[in-house]
């Protein structure tokens, strides 16, 4: 009873426009308050106790540093970079903005700020080369998504907080499915630019190639500096997101002086309020999970799972579809913290590796910012571009179908995954 009561109660809040983190709040507590035998000040103490998560300290950070490079002009950088590397194949604008969003999502860990930062100047310059604004405006949200699957990622961040996983380990389990998808999207671009002979950049001189990666440099070597800080053991993934965001700042503001000192604060305000707005959805979802797991509500359904003899593969298709209706409506990390109670326990019991659990689930995250009616990644195309939300999607329709099949691919071929770390295990 209590578990009918516990979703349907999410449900109505949520379509009477209650925002998706006080929903998970309100349900949660209202189970506690009538069905439970803890008291209501379990409440307040399950979110103070998700205040005093050490991984979840990682995310504010990450932000941060997010929030220095996207202000600053570090995007336009990496896009000149890229156009002086793949600009001159035929279709190169479309292929380096795609290499551009997958250098930018190693360095901001959030994908609609990939699309706003990356976006805002590449879809602009292919539209002055020739290319359909639609045409361009698909690529980007879909090469977008990349912010939450290669690291540092905010969403694996949460996940790892949720399964007490490695932080690492799981960043680097998204390193060869990231830059699996960014090769895809190009060589799917580069098809249809041959067949719609689309143009070409000239070829960058040697001089140009050289004086391009000097201006990126900067911004590339905060990825050396989180991935080999971590698994050299220079410092935790919390700790690499601190140094990250100094870094960010001493870059932005002392190297590349893209931003003046009296504009730290701004950028610092915009980054805080990011901040708190995920951070009182996971502090809620985490209560609702909490509910989950007094309630046995995952241990009821691991039992109902065996009593059926699923299969792996059966309920990883499961998993996938329940993910994919999710994702249409809500936002990623709540996601996450509301369905690891329920999926974990299960896939644990038949055998399934929990880190590539997680990036089946970050895969899936990637394609609900895509899905309407809550697909973050749309609306923040639709305010670059200035076009109707209709033709954004229907811009990116086309491109989710490689979105899909990479999730299959994703989903049963695991050593994607967990090659990389696991041959950094065993060094």
């Amino acid at each position: 009873m209590s578990i009918i009561f516990l979703f349907a109660s999410l449900f109505f809040f949520m379509l009477i426009g209650v925002p998706i983190a006080v929903s998970l709040g309100l349900a949660g507590s209202l189970v506690i308050m009538f069905f439970s035998q803890d008291s209501i000040s379990s409440v307040a103490v399950k979110l103070f106790e998700t205040s005093e998560h050490y991984t979840l300290l990682a995310i504010p950070f990450f932000l941060l540093a997010g929030s220095f490079m996207t202000t600053g002009g570090v995007a336009r950088r990496l896009i000149d970079f890229a156009n002086a590397c793949v600009g001159h194949v035929r279709g190169g604008l479309a292929i380096a903005s795609v290499l551009s969003c997958m250098l930018f999502a190693a360095l901001s860990g959030s994908s609609p700020a990939t699309v706003a930062a990356v976006g805002s100047i590449a879809i602009a310059g292919m539209v002055r080369s020739g290319y359909p604004i639609e045409f361009g405006t698909g690529i980007i949200c879909n090469a977008g998504t990349l912010g939450i699957l290669i690291p540092p990622s905010v969403v694996m961040v949460v996940y790892a907080a949720a399964t007490e996983q490695s932080v690492g380990r799981l960043f680097m389990a998204g390193v060869v499915p990231g830059l699996l998808l960014g090769l895809i999207l190009m060589v799917t671009i580069y098809i249809i630019a041959i067949k719609k002979n689309l143009p070409a950049m000239p070829r960058a001189s040697v001089g140009e190639w050289f004086r391009a990666a000097r201006e990126a440099m900067w911004g590339l070597i905060l990825m050396v500096i989180i991935l080999g800080g971590i698994y050299s053991g220079a410092f935790t993934p919390t700790e690499a997101a601190a140094v990250a965001a100094f870094y960010s700042f001493i870059v932005a503001v002392f190297i590349y002086k893209d931003i003046k000192l009296r504009e730290c604060p701004k950028v610092i305000l915009e980054a805080g309020k990011l901040s708190i707005m995920l951070m009182f959805i996971i502090a809620n979802a985490m209560l609702f999970a909490h509910v989950l797991t007094t309630e046995q509500i995952p241990q009821q359904l691991t039992a109902i799972v065996a009593a059926m003899e699923l299969t792996p593969w059966q309920f990883l298709i499961i998993v996938n579809l329940v993910l994919l209706v999710a994702g249409a409506f809500m936002e990623p990390s709540a996601i996450i913290l509301i369905l690891v109670p329920i999926l974990f326990p299960i896939a644990m019991h038949l055998g399934i590796d929990p880190i590539h659990l997680g990036i089946i689930m970050v895969v899936n995250m990637e394609i609900g910012l895509l899905t309407p009616p809550v697909g973050l990644n749309l609306f923040v195309a639709s305010a670059i571009t200035k076009l109707p939300l209709v033709k954004v999607i229907r811009a990116t329709m086309p491109w989710l179908s490689i979105m899909l099949l990479f999730l299959i691919l994703i989903t049963y071929v695991p050593s994607i995954s967990l090659a990389l770390p696991d041959w950094i295990g065993q060094n």
